[in-house]
């Protein structure tokens, strides 16, 4: 099988609207998750949540652009520009069409294009049916933004969009790292993209009881792991990476964030939105994760964990990963990135493995903002309080979605 490093990073999130300026951020431990303006949130019982500040002219979209492209897909566009450019890939379209057949797009959404849906519905019941915008269809698909990405770059290889909710990042990545090790392609943008902050899907996740309603102090709102958790914070935003064959990236001579090593995926088969309280099934994924990259449990230092700041969620989390390190799941350092952008539903697991493959490459593992009353059932190092020097020779980036779906990637440093 053939090798597959990551070359290029990019990202969207609330804490930034680039790798750059979301790093430190990320690492100082700050807080993205406000108070919700773009729409009334009176009525609704979670009022807060980490939005994009961000004005899509600065970035080079138009009005007309907007019409025809959701949020998602634009976040999709800015953030593999990004990853491409510190890929050193920039030009893929001056290349041969034969060339640009070897370099794929295999993106993630959980929602797809749901202001769109919400804002044409309100066309068709205010104005009739004519007047639907002729733009609807391919802007609300969910596959919109991997086939934009494409389009944009000129990427001509296998191409295409995976929606398993809060997984759906963490099976684009794996079916990334396979097409590359089976030779389909031999570059692949890959990760999520999100833009679920709508009316709608708060109202409907906030029935659920899902969100957290700590409206008064968002900034204390996400706690992965801490006693006083009281539900997740919806985020939005896109995390894409460069995946590129080992020796097509030493070869011209491309900086190395990681190794892509192993990839595993699961499935509860329980329920439709509660986990499985023994964590048998999460457990499995880590374990496939470790059996395709060849290591053994106590060769992970580093794991960075779904922790949505939910209490089952985080607790079944937990004794998933005791079941499989055992002893050693006490010398890991574990933290999570939704304690500061929220949780970006189908782009989670991008976003988070730039920020693991980032741990990996400086030395720098982020904390978990506000973990501060240690839960029971929670008592593992969830790196507390702030930014932690280590070395991390390899690492685990983990999603739990809805439908009982699992998913472990495992990335660390070239051997």
């Amino acid at each position: 099988m053939r090798r597959v490093v990551i070359t290029g990073l990019g990202t969207v999130n609330a804490l930034g609207l680039n790798v750059q300026d979301s790093l430190p951020r990320i690492n100082a431990g700050e807080n993205g998750v406000s108070t919700i303006t773009r729409f009334d949130v009176s009525e609704h019982v979670a009022k807060i949540a980490a939005q994009v500040d961000w004005n899509p002219e600065d970035h080079g979209f138009t009005r007309q652009d907007s019409r025809k492209l959701d949020p998602f897909t634009m976040w999709g566009l800015m953030a593999s520009t990004e990853a491409l450019k510190d890929a050193g890939l920039e030009n893929i379209k001056e290349c041969t069409e034969l060339e640009r057949e070897r370099f794929g797009t295999i993106i993630a959404t959980g929602i797809g294009g749901i202001t769109g849906i919400i804002e044409q519905q309100q066309v068709l019941m205010d104005r009739g049916p004519r007047r639907v915008s002729p733009h609807f269809i391919p802007r609300i698909m969910g596959n919109a933004v991997s086939g934009q990405v494409a389009i944009k770059h000129g990427l001509m290889g296998t191409t295409f969009t995976t929606t398993s909710a809060c997984a759906s990042a963490g099976h684009a990545i794996g079916m990334a790292w396979r097409a590359i090790q089976l030779g389909d392609v031999d570059v692949c943008v890959t990760g999520g993209s999100e833009s679920a902050i709508t009316p709608l899907s708060m109202a409907g996740f906030g029935s659920a009881k899902a969100l957290s309603t700590r409206n008064d102090a968002p900034e204390l709102a996400s706690r992965p792991f801490d006693k006083d958790r009281d539900g997740f914070v919806m985020g939005e935003g896109a995390g894409l990476l460069v995946f590129e064959e080992y020796e097509r990236a030493k070869a011209r001579g491309a900086r190395i964030y990681a190794e892509v090593k192993g990839y595993g995926s699961t499935d509860d088969a329980f329920h439709i939105t509660a986990p499985k309280a023994d964590g048998a099934g999460p457990a499995r994924a880590y374990k496939e994760a470790l059996r395709h990259a060849g290591l053994n449990p106590e060769d992970i230092q580093y794991v960075n964990a779904h922790g949505t700041s939910t209490a089952f969620n985080d607790s079944i989390e937990t004794t998933s990963i005791k079941s499989v390190f055992g002893e050693h799941a006490s010398n890991l350092a574990i933290s999570s990135t939704k304690s500061m952008i929220g949780h970006l539903l189908g782009a989670a697991t991008g976003v988070e493995l730039v920020f693991t493959a980032l741990a990996i490459h400086t030395g720098i593992v982020h904390p978990t903002r506000n973990y501060t009353t240690p839960d029971p059932a929670c008592d593992l190092d969830y790196v507390p309080g702030a930014a932690r020097e280590m070395k991390v020779r390899n690492a685990l980036c983990n999603s739990l979605g809805f439908g009982g779906h699992n998913v472990s990637i495992c990335i660390g440093t070239p051997d």
